[in-house]
Formats: C-alpha cells, sequence, structure tokens
C-alpha cells in the first residue's frame, strides 16, 4: 500500500490519483484503465484531477465478458477457461487496453464485489489487478473485506498505487 513518508499513513485515492499525475507528466507516460468490479472508479479518480487530459487516455468499462472481448480483445477461451476474475484475463485486459489506446501503461481489473457472486474458489472481495503494457505485465490477487462498496473502493486505490509503484520503480 502506497504510505506518505513523513507520516506512513495509508494514502487516499485522490493523494494517489495527484502522484500518479506527477510521475506521468515526468515521465510523459499516458495512462488507460479497464475495468470491470470498480465501474470506471479508477478513470473517475484519476480525471478528478486538474490536468489529467494530459496523461490520462482512455477508460474502459467492461462490465461483461462479451464487452472484454469486443472493447479489449480477450480471448473467449480464457474467459471460459479462467473465469473473468483470474491473472490471464486481467492481463489480456491490459494487452488489449493498451493496444487498442496507445497508451503506454494501464491498470485492469476484475473481481467479485458482491454481495452475491462469490464462489468457493473466488469468493466475495476477490479481486485481481494487473498493471503493464503490451509487452510486460504484473498481476496480483486481493482478497478485500467489508460491503460492495468497500471492495470497490479498496480495488481502486490499490489500483491507483499499483500505477504509481510501477512508475516509481526507476526513482
Amino acid at each position: 500500500m502506497a504510505l506518505h513518508a513523513e507520516s506512513a499513513e495509508p494514502l487516499d485515492a485522490e493523494r494517489l490519483a495527484e502522484r500518479l499525475g506527477v510521475l506521468c507528466r515526468q515521465r510523459r507516460i499516458l495512462v488507460s484503465a479497464a475495468e470491470s468490479c470498480t465501474g470506471g472508479g479508477v478513470s473517475s479518480a484519476i480525471t478528478a484531477i486538474a490536468g489529467s487530459s494530459e496523461y490520462f487516455e482512455t477508460g474502459y468499462v467492461t462490465y461483461s465478458n462479451g464487452a472484454k472481448q469486443r472493447l479489449l480483445g480477450v480471448d473467449e477461451s480464457l474467459l471460459t477457461t479462467h473465469g473473468a476474475v483470474s491473472r490471464p484475463v486481467v492481463e489480456a485486459m491490459v494487452a488489449g487496453a493498451c493496444a487498442d489506446s496507445g497508451a503506454d501503461l494501464t491498470v485492469a481489473i476484475s473481481g467479485v464485489a458482491g454481495p452475491a457472486g462469490g464462489t468457493p474458489e473466488k469468493p466475495v472481495g476477490t479481486v485481481w489487478l494487473a498493471w503493464g503494457n503490451q509487452w510486460q505485465c504484473s498481476a496480483e490477487c486481493l482478497h478485500l473485506t467489508g460491503d460492495r462498496e468497500a471492495v470497490r473502493q479498496a480495488a481502486v486505490k490499490e489500483a491507483l498505487a499499483g500505477l504509481v509503484r510501477w512508475l516509481s520503480a526507476d526513482d
């Protein structure tokens, strides 16, 4: 989780989005977001920052499997074999969003926000995130707690924190 250096307090979504903007401007990076369970929350947090049009390219809300296939080119076999909430799918979402938008960096999110929809293998709160581009990607599975809104908000913060970490790796 992203922290304030001086206070060791977790950063909120607004502060993470501000930090992302600074890093994107410094590195001349365009970012995009491919979202499912967050329903555009990452895109909303990024675009709430004045000047984000300089570095935010596109947001995709691909809530259904069909949208993931049509808009991001996710192969149907990945969805059938692994399910929408899986590493292969979020990695394919990253590659597809970068290919379509021309962004240098994308975050993708797919999860089970609840209250229904969970399974023993993927209970409510299971969220897969991936960060990267067409050539390299890292992914992480989180098991978040709380109600639907808490899961969605935590996923947005983790998505933004991951973008900041990705761009801070060279610091």
